[in-house]
């Protein structure tokens, strides 16, 4: 597994819970403002070996409630469910955040019990995904799948959508609304710049900004809260 860094302790990867936050890497999108455009590529070497991994969270048992997996793209690694399934055998739950590209296999994770709660990254609404996700003429179909069974209620599950101000407005946060109407949770979250984010020169939507994004979808999500302000 190539495992890219570990925070160590997170209140917020997953609300509710002291959790850890594994990252690995490989990506099929290229974001022009990742945060962790470094993972992308999935050619770096492992900064950690499995097995100091699962020491740390044999170390953590009784003190952390969960693991997060995230990326780069977590469904792209091969050795993924085994890897899942030594997390399980320590007593962690387990967040998976996925941007929904592979919607086989994360059917696959959850209906094998490796997975408790799926947050799923909603990019834009489907006529500017290619746009957003920097894949020319990508095709949004598998996202749309994955955010369709998510809908249908088989799994535990938020969505978020990181604002920015060069791809996101009012016109395509009502889309969005649209698209993932009756949503159980859906998070706005501030875009923060930083040295690892690839295109240079992208901006935050101001808090009155992100509100108003939050009054347009909440017709559709009622749910929707900001996140990052």
């Amino acid at each position: 597994m190539n495992i890219q860094g570990l925070q160590k302790m997170t209140l917020l990867d997953w609300p509710g819970k002291v959790a850890c936050t594994v990252f690995l890497g490989g990506c099929d999108f290229r974001c022009p403002y990742c945060h962790n455009s470094e993972l992308v590529s999935g050619t770096l070497p492992p900064a950690m070996e499995e097995e100091a991994l699962f020491a740390f969270l044999e170390k953590r048992r009784g003190i952390l409630d969960g693991v997060c997996v995230t990326g780069g793209e977590p469904l792209l690694s091969p050795g993924l469910p085994e890897f899942l399934e030594r997390i399980r055998a320590l007593g962690y739950p387990v967040k998976l955040d996925t941007n929904g590209s592979s919607p086989d296999r994360l059917r696959r994770v959850w209906e094998t019990g490796l997975v408790d709660y799926v947050a799923m990254d909603i990019k834009n609404c489907p006529e500017r995904y290619a746009q957003t996700t920097g894949v020319p003429r990508l095709d949004p179909a598998p996202v749309m799948e994955s955010a369709a069974w998510l809908l249908a209620g088989r799994a535990d599950y938020e969505f978020r959508t990181t604002v920015v101000r060069q791809f996101h407005d009012e016109e395509a946060m009502e889309k969005i609304g649209r698209w993932i109407r009756g949503a159980k949770r859906y998070y706005l979250q501030a875009f923060a710049d930083r040295d690892t984010v690839p295109v240079s020169g992208l901006a935050a939507c101001s808090g009155e900004e992100m509100e108003r994004f939050a009054d347009v979808v909440r017709p559709f999500v009622p749910s929707v809260q900001l996140r990052g302000l």
